[in-house]
């Protein structure tokens, strides 16, 4: 059972619930509508309920709550739930953040201050399927506020995304785009090759990279050395890779384990053949 602090709008409502006495965020069609303060309600069928004492960059969930308008809320619940029917189990905190970012990107929009981001194609590759599931969110923005939003936008909505289904923050997920980015740029000057980025290979490298990343971040290992047999048959790719490798924990700064320098070198050496040929 809960008690109603506050109508945000007819679709949400802030409400106590009455067995702990904590503040909740309740969104469903038709929630609001009528409702006063003090009142008791159940929760209704299709209702999906947020603790409010979640905590984001920008302060906690009831912060948010008091300076987005609702309607970001409901845009943003929209998007969680086309990723819950994609992804299964999803983390449903990452509402406030993500509607707190959707609306400074309607407010840029609106106020013709559309942003660029040089990692969208990066981000595309990487978190391919987060990517499609973000993109449900132009509809969304065209039926309820007549905006469209751009590639770049979409992006951003992707990290978020991914956040949601994988223990890491959208701050972590842009620094790896960077990284892997950076890394195979540093492949490509080595080489003198220019990797076709649609290639089997590429997406394999990229995501090699990525992992990797996420690894030394998480402090993982992996359990095969390939390093010996690696530096005796390619040991150019080797080289290269060992340099990647420490450019990443210079970047990340963090330690990579040695084994790391072998698996990569293998996927330089995939790149580089393929792209020869």
């Amino acid at each position: 059972m809960f008690r109603v602090k506050k109508a945000l709008n007819h679709n949400t409502v802030i409400a106590i619930n009455m067995a702990d006495n904590r503040e909740y965020l309740l969104i469903g069609k038709g929630l609001g509508f009528g409702r006063k303060v003090s009142e008791r309600m159940e929760v209704p069928d299709g209702c999906t309920v947020y603790s409010l004492r979640e905590h984001t960059e920008r302060g906690t969930a009831m912060d948010l709550v008091k300076d987005i308008d609702p309607v970001f809320l409901e845009i943003a619940e929209e998007v969680l739930k086309e990723s819950e029917r994609i992804f299964g189990r999803i983390d449903w905190s990452i509402l406030f953040p993500m509607a707190d970012h959707i609306a400074f990107a309607v407010r840029r929009i609106q106020n013709n201050e559309q942003i660029s981001n040089p990692l969208t194609s990066d981000i595309r590759a990487l978190f391919h399927m987060e990517y499609k599931t973000a993109e449900c969110i132009r509809p969304i923005l065209k039926k309820r506020l007549n905006v469209e939003i751009d590639e770049h936008e979409v992006g951003y909505i992707a990290l978020h995304i991914h956040s949601a289904i994988e223990d890491e923050n959208v701050a972590l997920s842009m620094q790896i785009a960077q990284t892997v980015r950076e890394c195979i740029q540093m492949v490509e000057d080595a080489t003198g090759l220019t990797i076709d980025v649609m290639s089997l290979s590429y997406n394999r490298l990229m995501n090699h990279v990525r992992y990797m990343a996420a690894r030394a971040v998480k402090g993982e290992k992996l359990k095969l050395n390939m390093n010996d047999y690696m530096s005796t048959k390619f040991p150019k790719a080797y080289e290269l890779a060992s340099q990647v490798c420490r450019h990443l924990e210079n970047y990340l700064r963090k330690p990579l384990d040695e084994v790391e320098i072998g698996y990569l070198a293998m996927h330089i050496e995939r790149v580089a053949a393929q792209e020869e040929t």
